[in-house]
């Protein structure tokens, strides 16, 4: 019976597009010791600059210093990463990001590091931010520079029209 519910119910494609890619300085790793869940480290963010992808293009700025990435090895060895920090766009507002990272280097060829991205931003005129999801991934940037690279996709349910000015 419930089979006929999936069989009859048509699922929505998703779409992703780039709307955010970030270059985020760090300094080195601090190890906070053991918890119950496993080794905690923290890496403090120390400023960076981001651009907006393709019918995000006026949203571009400065990392600023002050965040912090705070990291939990897992006795599994799965890494957790949650990192809260500030973004200054060139019109001077500041938005908030949040990046819960999953990393697995257990698997052969390339890593897993996906995440999901949380914006937090004033309502005019980057107010939309609030309300998309975004999944992101994250690279490091080493040895070239002390900084990881995060890019940011806007998940939807419909295709896209690009916003020209960022609403």
């Amino acid at each position: 019976m419930s089979n006929d519910l999936f069989e009859n119910t048509p699922h929505p494609g998703l779409h992703f597009r780039l709307a955010l890619e970030l270059l985020v300085d760090v300094s080195d790793k601090r190890d906070l010791g053991w918890g119950p869940l496993g080794q905690r480290f923290i890496v403090p963010i120390t400023g960076g600059v981001f651009r907006g992808g393709p019918g995000f293009e006026t949203l571009k700025g400065m990392v600023l210093p002050g965040g912090a990435d705070r990291q939990l090895v897992r006795p599994d060895g799965i890494k957790e990463l949650d990192a809260l920090y500030e973004l200054r766009t060139e019109d001077g507002d500041e938005l908030t990001v949040r990046n819960r990272v999953l990393i697995d280097e257990s698997r052969a060829g390339q890593r897993y590091a996906l995440s999901r991205v949380s914006l937090s931003a004033p309502s005019v005129p980057w107010g939309y931010l609030n309300s998309r999801l975004f999944l992101g991934t994250l690279q490091s940037a080493r040895p070239t520079r002390n900084a990881v690279i995060v890019r940011c996709w806007e998940v939807d349910d419909r295709e896209f029209h690009l916003r020209g000015s960022g609403s």
